[in-house]
């Protein structure tokens, strides 16, 4: 499969989660201000909760892989740069800097490394 295919592929299973997604949160959250709920709407709310959380921890998990194997690919880029660099390769000079650039961009923004 191509990379167009792949992400024609992920874009639209994105999109289907988001759809259901955006289904569930409205009932939960009707569910949630509701005074006098009966015990059916009792524990829907409690599957609904249940769900969620466990779609947050699944989305914890897939962002975190994902940062992490972003990041340590691009550090092994940025030491092979580095490496070139001090052997005086001016191609690499240059992508070095700009890698030096994403990494500062990053420490000093909202993005977040996980350092283990």
């Amino acid at each position: 499969m191509s990379l167009d295919e792949h992400k024609k592929l992920l874009n639209r299973e994105l999109e289907q989660f988001n759809s259901i997604l955006g289904e569930i949160l409205p009932r939960y959250i009707d569910l949630m201000k509701k005074t006098g709920a009966s015990d059916e709407e009792e524990k829907e709310l409690g599957d609904i909760e249940h769900f969620l959380i466990e779609i947050n921890a699944k989305i914890a998990e897939i962002k975190n892989k994902l940062d992490q194997d972003l990041f340590g690919e691009t550090m092994n880029h940025y030491y092979a740069a580095k490496e070139a660099a001090l052997n005086g390769d001016p191609e690499e000079k240059k992508r070095l800097g700009k890698l030096r650039k994403i990494f500062l961009e990053s420490v000093q923004g909202e993005d977040f490394f996980n350092w283990n």
